[in-house]
């Protein structure tokens, strides 16, 4: 905020222990910067980003109460998502691309245009008031690629960047966030046909197992292998875009 000379970090918070964690530290650095700084006034923007009614919305509000930032918006996304779906399949059906809709993947579209539409709100909201857009993705995100391109991959500062699942529930721990959301099992949920469906039953593999990993731990070959092929298959979410010049 200094270097660029903005007044705001921004970040979408989910009721998961990485925003919540992520929240907390940004909140921290804030409070510093109003006792260092006191010709300029910083804050931090909580942003709830529901689809419609969020299952686990009480997490949603132990974070915003643990984090307790300067400010706290709630949008829903929904009506944005929808008719942006609708809007995208009903041109592509329009088109005679041959266009054939699978309820399954259907769903699995529409969960990363949640991510992205999420994302888009987050920035128009930095863009207002001058800020900066946090990100949440970590080392156990990072190299399975479990994140939307664009969508929740996309910030303009990572703080958590570097670390393992292992070591965000340390920091968490550390800075008192409460027990029930350092022990939720992480979920993106962004699809609705699976809703609340666990990060660790899409990847196929346990954040112990990817932060075992990390660490140069042994590992059985079984998820040795899924890390290694998750990994190879999102080299794309991790590159610069490629140009004539590469």
């Amino acid at each position: 905020l200094l270097s660029t000379g903005l007044s705001h970090l921004v970040l979408g918070i989910s009721g998961g222990i990485d925003s919540a964690t992520c929240g907390r530290l940004a909140q921290i650095a804030i409070n510093e910067l109003n006792q260092e700084f006191h010709e300029r006034s910083f804050s931090f923007i909580a942003l709830r980003l529901p689809y419609g009614k969020q299952v686990d919305e009480i997490d949603a509000q132990k974070s915003i109460k643990f984090i307790c930032p300067s400010k706290n918006i709630h949008i829903d996304i929904k009506p944005s998502v929808d008719i942006t779906h609708e809007r995208i399949n009903s041109s592509i059906g329009n088109s005679n691309l041959g266009l054939v809709r699978d309820e399954v993947r259907d769903d699995f579209t529409k969960g990363n245009t949640k991510a992205r539409i999420r994302m888009i709100f987050q920035y128009e909201v930095a863009s207002a008031l001058g800020g900066l857009v946090l990100g949440t993705d970590h080392s156990a995100e990072n190299i399975t690629g479990f994140y939307t391109k664009w969508g929740d991959g996309a910030c303009d500062l990572a703080p958590l960047f570097g670390l393992n699942k292992r070591q965000i529930r340390k920091i968490a721990r550390f800075l008192n966030a409460p027990t029930s959301i350092i022990e939720k099992p992480p979920t993106a949920d962004l699809e609705c046909l699976s809703p609340q469906k666990e990060d660790e039953h899409v990847l196929g593999v346990t954040y112990n197992e990817i932060d075992d990993f990390l660490e140069g731990k042994p590992l059985a070959q079984d998820s040795l292998k899924t890390i290694l092929n998750l990994y190879n298959k999102t080299i794309h979410k991790r590159s610069t875009i490629p140009t004539i010049y590469d």
